[in-house]
Protein backbone atom coordinates (compact mmCIF):
# COMPACT_ATOMS: atom_id res chain seq x y z
CA UNK A 1 0.00 0.00 0.00
CA UNK A 2 2.85 2.41 0.82
CA UNK A 3 4.50 1.72 -2.53
CA UNK A 4 1.25 2.38 -4.37
CA UNK A 5 0.79 5.71 -2.58
CA UNK A 6 4.37 6.73 -3.43
CA UNK A 7 3.77 5.78 -7.06
CA UNK A 8 0.64 7.94 -7.24
CA UNK A 9 2.42 10.84 -5.52
CA UNK A 10 5.32 10.72 -8.00
CA UNK A 11 2.87 10.40 -10.90
CA UNK A 12 0.91 13.49 -9.82
CA UNK A 13 4.08 15.58 -9.43
CA UNK A 14 4.85 14.84 -13.12
CA UNK A 15 8.59 14.78 -12.47
CA UNK A 16 9.07 11.41 -14.17
CA UNK A 17 7.52 9.93 -17.23
CA UNK A 18 5.26 6.92 -16.88
CA UNK A 19 7.94 4.65 -18.35
CA UNK A 20 10.48 5.92 -15.78
CA UNK A 21 7.99 5.41 -12.95
CA UNK A 22 7.32 1.84 -14.07
CA UNK A 23 11.04 1.17 -14.10
CA UNK A 24 11.59 2.76 -10.67
CA UNK A 25 8.73 0.80 -9.05
CA UNK A 26 9.37 -2.35 -11.12
CA UNK A 27 5.82 -2.67 -12.44
CA UNK A 28 4.37 -3.02 -15.92
CA UNK A 29 2.46 -0.33 -17.82
CA UNK A 30 -0.92 -2.14 -17.49
CA UNK A 31 -0.40 -2.31 -13.70
CA UNK A 32 0.46 1.39 -13.61
CA UNK A 33 -2.67 2.32 -15.55
CA UNK A 34 -4.74 0.09 -13.25
CA UNK A 35 -3.63 1.89 -10.07
CA UNK A 36 -3.99 5.33 -11.68
CA UNK A 37 -7.53 4.53 -12.80
CA UNK A 38 -8.52 3.18 -9.39
CA UNK A 39 -7.07 6.21 -7.60
CA UNK A 40 -8.87 8.64 -9.87
CA UNK A 41 -12.15 6.77 -9.30
CA UNK A 42 -12.03 6.02 -5.54
CA UNK A 43 -9.12 7.99 -4.13
CA UNK A 44 -6.62 6.31 -1.73
CA UNK A 45 -9.15 3.62 -0.82
CA UNK A 46 -9.03 2.42 -4.41
CA UNK A 47 -5.43 1.31 -3.91
CA UNK A 48 -6.37 -1.38 -1.42
CA UNK A 49 -6.38 -5.03 -2.46
CA UNK A 50 -9.75 -6.14 -3.71
CA UNK A 51 -11.44 -9.47 -3.21
CA UNK A 52 -10.47 -11.89 -5.95
CA UNK A 53 -13.64 -13.94 -5.64
CA UNK A 54 -15.56 -13.98 -8.95
CA UNK A 55 -18.92 -12.22 -9.08
CA UNK A 56 -20.52 -15.27 -10.67
CA UNK A 57 -19.75 -18.94 -10.32
CA UNK A 58 -21.84 -20.96 -12.78
CA UNK A 59 -20.49 -24.27 -11.48
CA UNK A 60 -21.27 -23.55 -7.82
CA UNK A 61 -23.49 -26.00 -5.97
CA UNK A 62 -27.09 -24.71 -5.93
CA UNK A 63 -28.25 -23.21 -2.65
CA UNK A 64 -31.12 -25.71 -2.18
CA UNK A 65 -28.68 -28.63 -2.62
CA UNK A 66 -26.31 -27.16 -0.03
CA UNK A 67 -29.14 -26.60 2.41
CA UNK A 68 -30.38 -30.18 2.00
CA UNK A 69 -26.86 -31.49 2.63
CA UNK A 70 -26.45 -29.36 5.76
CA UNK A 71 -29.88 -30.39 7.09
CA UNK A 72 -29.02 -34.06 6.61
CA UNK A 73 -25.76 -33.56 8.47
CA UNK A 74 -27.54 -31.87 11.37
CA UNK A 75 -29.89 -34.84 11.66
CA UNK A 76 -27.03 -37.32 11.46
CA UNK A 77 -23.97 -35.58 12.94
CA UNK A 78 -21.86 -38.76 12.90
CA UNK A 79 -22.43 -39.58 9.24
CA UNK A 80 -19.79 -38.72 6.69
CA UNK A 81 -20.27 -37.09 3.30
CA UNK A 82 -20.38 -40.43 1.49
CA UNK A 83 -23.33 -41.73 3.51
CA UNK A 84 -25.14 -38.40 3.39
CA UNK A 85 -24.90 -38.23 -0.40
CA UNK A 86 -26.11 -41.79 -0.73
CA UNK A 87 -29.29 -41.17 1.23
CA UNK A 88 -29.90 -37.77 -0.38
CA UNK A 89 -29.49 -39.23 -3.85
CA UNK A 90 -32.15 -41.84 -3.10
CA UNK A 91 -34.54 -39.12 -1.94
CA UNK A 92 -33.96 -36.73 -4.85
CA UNK A 93 -32.22 -38.55 -7.70
CA UNK A 94 -32.69 -35.64 -10.16
CA UNK A 95 -30.89 -33.05 -8.03
CA UNK A 96 -27.27 -32.17 -8.99
CA UNK A 97 -25.57 -33.61 -5.95
CA UNK A 98 -21.90 -32.62 -5.61
CA UNK A 99 -18.91 -34.94 -5.47
CA UNK A 100 -17.83 -36.34 -2.15
CA UNK A 101 -14.85 -33.97 -1.91
CA UNK A 102 -17.10 -30.96 -2.55
CA UNK A 103 -19.58 -32.17 0.08
CA UNK A 104 -16.77 -32.50 2.61
CA UNK A 105 -15.63 -28.95 1.87
CA UNK A 106 -19.18 -27.61 2.25
CA UNK A 107 -19.56 -29.30 5.63
CA UNK A 108 -16.23 -27.86 6.80
CA UNK A 109 -17.13 -24.39 5.52
CA UNK A 110 -20.31 -24.35 7.60
CA UNK A 111 -18.64 -25.64 10.76
CA UNK A 112 -20.22 -29.09 10.75
CA UNK A 113 -16.93 -31.02 10.80
CA UNK A 114 -14.95 -31.31 14.01
CA UNK A 115 -11.29 -30.76 13.31
CA UNK A 116 -9.11 -33.52 14.66
CA UNK A 117 -6.33 -32.51 16.97
CA UNK A 118 -3.09 -33.47 15.35
CA UNK A 119 -0.66 -35.33 17.56
CA UNK A 120 2.83 -33.97 17.88
CA UNK A 121 5.35 -36.02 15.94
CA UNK A 122 8.63 -36.03 17.77
CA UNK A 123 11.96 -36.26 16.09
CA UNK A 124 14.32 -39.16 16.58
CA UNK A 125 18.00 -38.98 17.51
CA UNK A 126 18.91 -41.43 14.77
CA UNK A 127 20.66 -44.74 14.66
CA UNK A 128 22.49 -45.60 17.91
CA UNK A 129 26.24 -45.66 17.35
CA UNK A 130 27.59 -46.72 20.74
CA UNK A 131 29.76 -49.82 20.96
CA UNK A 132 29.08 -52.82 23.15
CA UNK A 133 32.73 -53.51 23.95
CA UNK A 134 32.60 -54.09 27.73
CA UNK A 135 30.11 -55.67 30.14
CA UNK A 136 27.37 -53.27 31.29
CA UNK A 137 28.32 -50.66 28.68
CA UNK A 138 24.93 -51.25 27.06
CA UNK A 139 22.00 -53.30 28.21
CA UNK A 140 19.32 -54.15 25.68
CA UNK A 141 15.67 -54.52 26.62
CA UNK A 142 12.47 -55.38 24.81
CA UNK A 143 9.09 -57.06 25.18
CA UNK A 144 8.78 -60.34 23.36
CA UNK A 145 5.46 -60.48 21.53
CA UNK A 146 2.55 -61.28 23.81
CA UNK A 147 0.84 -64.65 23.77
CA UNK A 148 -1.83 -66.50 25.73
CA UNK A 149 -1.16 -69.32 28.15
CA UNK A 150 -3.54 -72.23 28.06
CA UNK A 151 -5.72 -70.73 30.80
CA UNK A 152 -6.49 -67.77 28.52
CA UNK A 153 -4.28 -65.19 30.25
CA UNK A 154 -1.94 -62.94 28.30
CA UNK A 155 1.78 -63.09 28.99
CA UNK A 156 4.16 -60.25 28.02
CA UNK A 157 7.78 -61.42 28.44
CA UNK A 158 10.13 -58.54 29.34
CA UNK A 159 13.70 -59.50 28.46
CA UNK A 160 16.88 -57.63 29.43
CA UNK A 161 20.36 -58.66 28.28
CA UNK A 162 23.93 -57.40 28.41
CA UNK A 163 24.92 -56.36 24.90
CA UNK A 164 28.58 -57.34 25.16
CA UNK A 165 28.35 -60.81 26.71
CA UNK A 166 24.76 -61.66 25.59
CA UNK A 167 24.08 -62.57 29.23
CA UNK A 168 20.30 -62.76 29.73
CA UNK A 169 19.70 -60.70 32.85
CA UNK A 170 15.93 -61.12 33.01
CA UNK A 171 13.07 -62.89 31.31
CA UNK A 172 9.95 -61.95 33.24
CA UNK A 173 6.39 -62.64 32.11
CA UNK A 174 4.23 -59.60 32.93
CA UNK A 175 0.54 -58.84 32.64
CA UNK A 176 1.20 -55.97 30.22
CA UNK A 177 3.69 -53.40 29.02
CA UNK A 178 3.15 -51.17 32.04
CA UNK A 179 5.49 -48.75 33.75
CA UNK A 180 5.06 -50.17 37.25
CA UNK A 181 5.68 -53.79 36.28
CA UNK A 182 8.72 -52.90 34.17
CA UNK A 183 10.18 -50.68 36.86
CA UNK A 184 10.00 -53.49 39.42
CA UNK A 185 11.94 -55.75 37.08
CA UNK A 186 14.64 -53.15 36.45
CA UNK A 187 14.93 -52.28 40.14
CA UNK A 188 15.58 -55.95 40.93
CA UNK A 189 18.19 -56.10 38.18
CA UNK A 190 19.92 -52.95 39.39
CA UNK A 191 20.07 -54.39 42.92
CA UNK A 192 21.52 -57.67 41.65
CA UNK A 193 23.82 -56.57 38.81
CA UNK A 194 24.42 -52.84 39.36
CA UNK A 195 23.81 -49.99 36.93
CA UNK A 196 24.75 -50.03 33.23
CA UNK A 197 25.96 -47.00 31.31
CA UNK A 198 23.01 -47.06 28.88
CA UNK A 199 19.94 -49.12 28.00
CA UNK A 200 18.95 -49.62 24.35
CA UNK A 201 15.28 -50.23 23.55
CA UNK A 202 12.74 -49.71 20.80
CA UNK A 203 10.25 -46.82 20.74
CA UNK A 204 7.35 -48.63 22.39
CA UNK A 205 5.86 -48.16 25.82
CA UNK A 206 7.02 -48.03 28.57
CA UNK A 207 10.51 -47.26 27.19
CA UNK A 208 9.48 -44.22 25.12
CA UNK A 209 6.53 -41.91 24.60
CA UNK A 210 5.45 -39.01 22.39
CA UNK A 211 6.70 -36.47 24.91
CA UNK A 212 9.70 -34.19 24.43
CA UNK A 213 12.75 -36.20 23.27
CA UNK A 214 10.52 -39.29 23.47
CA UNK A 215 11.12 -39.51 27.20
CA UNK A 216 8.93 -41.74 29.36
CA UNK A 217 8.60 -42.04 33.11
CA UNK A 218 10.85 -45.09 32.97
CA UNK A 219 13.59 -43.35 30.99
CA UNK A 220 13.40 -40.31 33.31
CA UNK A 221 14.10 -42.66 36.21
CA UNK A 222 17.06 -44.09 34.32
CA UNK A 223 18.49 -40.64 33.70
CA UNK A 224 18.19 -39.82 37.41
CA UNK A 225 20.27 -42.94 38.08
CA UNK A 226 22.94 -41.89 35.58
CA UNK A 227 21.81 -44.28 32.82
CA UNK A 228 21.45 -42.95 29.28
CA UNK A 229 18.34 -44.19 27.42
CA UNK A 230 19.14 -45.16 23.84
CA UNK A 231 16.44 -45.68 21.23
CA UNK A 232 16.73 -47.56 17.96
CA UNK A 233 15.11 -45.99 14.93
CA UNK A 234 11.41 -46.81 14.29
CA UNK A 235 10.81 -50.02 12.33
CA UNK A 236 14.51 -50.95 12.62
CA UNK A 237 14.73 -54.05 14.84
CA UNK A 238 18.06 -54.96 13.22
CA UNK A 239 19.63 -52.12 15.24
CA UNK A 240 19.00 -54.30 18.28
CA UNK A 241 19.83 -57.48 16.37
CA UNK A 242 21.52 -59.35 19.21
CA UNK A 243 18.41 -59.04 21.31
CA UNK A 244 16.08 -59.99 18.48
CA UNK A 245 18.14 -63.11 17.75
CA UNK A 246 17.82 -64.15 21.40
CA UNK A 247 14.06 -63.66 21.12
CA UNK A 248 13.94 -66.14 18.26
CA UNK A 249 15.55 -68.80 20.44
CA UNK A 250 13.36 -67.86 23.41
CA UNK A 251 10.19 -68.24 21.37
CA UNK A 252 11.20 -71.60 19.91
CA UNK A 253 12.16 -73.15 23.25
CA UNK A 254 9.63 -71.70 25.71
CA UNK A 255 6.37 -70.73 23.98
CA UNK A 256 5.69 -73.61 21.57
CA UNK A 257 3.43 -74.74 23.05
CA UNK A 258 2.67 -72.27 25.86
CA UNK A 259 2.33 -73.47 29.44
CA UNK A 260 -0.87 -73.96 31.36
CA UNK A 261 -0.55 -70.71 33.38
CA UNK A 262 1.62 -67.65 33.70
CA UNK A 263 3.33 -69.08 36.78
CA UNK A 264 4.21 -72.27 34.92
CA UNK A 265 5.42 -70.18 31.98
CA UNK A 266 7.68 -68.19 34.31
CA UNK A 267 9.29 -71.40 35.58
CA UNK A 268 10.03 -72.34 31.98
CA UNK A 269 11.51 -68.88 31.39
CA UNK A 270 13.77 -69.29 34.43
CA UNK A 271 14.96 -72.67 33.21
CA UNK A 272 15.68 -71.23 29.76
CA UNK A 273 17.54 -68.26 31.27
CA UNK A 274 19.87 -70.49 33.31
CA UNK A 275 20.56 -72.77 30.36
CA UNK A 276 21.10 -69.82 27.98
CA UNK A 277 23.58 -68.14 30.33
CA UNK A 278 25.56 -71.11 31.71
CA UNK A 279 25.24 -74.08 29.36
CA UNK A 280 24.35 -73.05 25.81
CA UNK A 281 27.42 -72.29 23.63
CA UNK A 282 27.16 -69.01 21.74
CA UNK A 283 28.45 -68.64 18.21
CA UNK A 284 29.71 -65.06 18.65
CA UNK A 285 31.51 -66.01 21.88
CA UNK A 286 33.59 -68.78 20.30
CA UNK A 287 31.14 -71.43 21.50
CA UNK A 288 31.42 -70.27 25.11
CA UNK A 289 28.37 -69.53 27.31
CA UNK A 290 27.63 -65.87 28.14
CA UNK A 291 28.34 -66.40 31.85
CA UNK A 292 32.04 -66.75 31.04
CA UNK A 293 32.15 -63.15 29.78
CA UNK A 294 29.79 -61.27 32.08
CA UNK A 295 30.70 -59.49 35.33
CA UNK A 296 28.33 -57.31 37.39
CA UNK A 297 28.62 -53.54 37.24
CA UNK A 298 30.71 -51.74 39.86
CA UNK A 299 28.00 -49.04 40.08
CA UNK A 300 25.50 -50.05 42.77
CA UNK A 301 21.88 -48.91 42.93
CA UNK A 302 21.75 -45.98 45.39
CA UNK A 303 19.30 -46.02 48.28
CA UNK A 304 18.02 -42.61 47.18
CA UNK A 305 17.95 -40.90 43.82
CA UNK A 306 20.96 -38.57 43.66
CA UNK A 307 20.14 -34.87 43.29
CA UNK A 308 20.58 -33.29 39.88
CA UNK A 309 23.25 -30.59 39.93
CA UNK A 310 23.79 -27.98 37.24
CA UNK A 311 26.57 -25.44 36.63
CA UNK A 312 26.12 -22.02 38.21
CA UNK A 313 25.73 -20.23 34.87
CA UNK A 314 22.55 -22.22 34.03
CA UNK A 315 19.01 -21.03 34.69
CA UNK A 316 17.37 -23.82 36.70
CA UNK A 317 13.59 -24.31 36.76
CA UNK A 318 11.36 -26.89 38.41
CA UNK A 319 8.76 -28.37 36.08
CA UNK A 320 5.27 -28.07 37.54
CA UNK A 321 2.86 -30.94 37.90
CA UNK A 322 1.13 -30.01 34.66
CA UNK A 323 4.42 -30.22 32.76
CA UNK A 324 5.55 -26.62 32.29
CA UNK A 325 7.57 -23.72 33.69
CA UNK A 326 7.28 -19.96 33.91
CA UNK A 327 9.78 -18.05 31.82
CA UNK A 328 9.39 -14.43 32.85
CA UNK A 329 5.69 -13.79 32.17
CA UNK A 330 5.20 -16.62 29.68
CA UNK A 331 4.17 -20.22 30.10
CA UNK A 332 6.55 -22.75 28.51
CA UNK A 333 5.46 -26.35 28.11
CA UNK A 334 8.25 -28.86 28.81
CA UNK A 335 6.90 -32.39 29.32
CA UNK A 336 4.43 -34.09 31.60
CA UNK A 337 6.91 -36.93 32.24
CA UNK A 338 9.30 -34.39 33.81
CA UNK A 339 6.81 -33.13 36.39
CA UNK A 340 8.50 -32.11 39.67
CA UNK A 341 11.95 -32.44 38.05
CA UNK A 342 14.65 -29.77 37.72
CA UNK A 343 15.69 -28.70 34.22
CA UNK A 344 18.44 -26.29 33.26
CA UNK A 345 18.60 -23.61 30.55
CA UNK A 346 22.07 -22.82 29.19
CA UNK A 347 22.28 -19.74 26.96
CA UNK A 348 24.18 -20.42 23.73
CA UNK A 349 23.18 -17.24 21.87
CA UNK A 350 21.12 -14.13 22.50
CA UNK A 351 17.67 -15.41 23.42
CA UNK A 352 18.57 -19.01 22.50
CA UNK A 353 18.97 -21.63 25.21
CA UNK A 354 19.81 -25.31 25.33
CA UNK A 355 17.54 -27.20 27.74
CA UNK A 356 18.97 -30.06 29.81
CA UNK A 357 17.60 -32.66 32.14
CA UNK A 358 20.69 -33.83 33.95
CA UNK A 359 23.17 -34.41 31.12
CA UNK A 360 20.40 -35.18 28.64
CA UNK A 361 19.84 -32.60 25.91
CA UNK A 362 16.11 -31.88 25.58
CA UNK A 363 16.28 -29.35 22.76
CA UNK A 364 16.47 -25.62 22.02
CA UNK A 365 14.40 -22.86 23.57
CA UNK A 366 13.90 -19.55 21.73
CA UNK A 367 12.61 -16.74 23.91
CA UNK A 368 10.66 -15.15 21.05
CA UNK A 369 8.71 -18.27 20.10
CA UNK A 370 8.63 -19.99 23.53
CA UNK A 371 8.08 -23.66 22.53
CA UNK A 372 11.06 -25.94 23.11
CA UNK A 373 12.27 -27.33 19.78
CA UNK A 374 12.91 -31.05 20.00
CA UNK A 375 16.55 -31.61 19.00
CA UNK A 376 17.35 -34.50 16.67
CA UNK A 377 20.84 -35.16 17.97
CA UNK A 378 21.65 -36.71 21.31
CA UNK A 379 24.19 -34.55 23.07
CA UNK A 380 25.68 -34.40 26.52
CA UNK A 381 26.50 -31.22 28.41
CA UNK A 382 30.24 -30.98 28.95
Amino acid sequence: MDQRLLFIADYRRQVFSLAELCQRFQISRPTAYKWITRYEADGPSGLRDRERRPHRSPDATPAHVVEALLEARRRHPTWGAKKLLAILHRRSPRWPWPARSTACELLKRHGLVRQRRRSVRRGHPGRPDTHMDTPNATWTADFKGQFKTRDGQYCYPLTVADGYSRYLLACQGLEGTTHDGSRRVFRRLFHEYGLPERIRTDNGIPFASNALRRLSRLSVWWIRLGITPELIEPASPYQNGRHERMHKTLKAETTRPPCASRAAQQRRFAQFQHEFNHDRPHEALHQQPPANFYTPSPRPLPDRLPPIEYPAHCEVRRVSRNGGIRWHAHWVNVSHVLAEQLVAFEEIDTGVWTVYFGTYDLGRFHERTHPIADGLGRHKRR
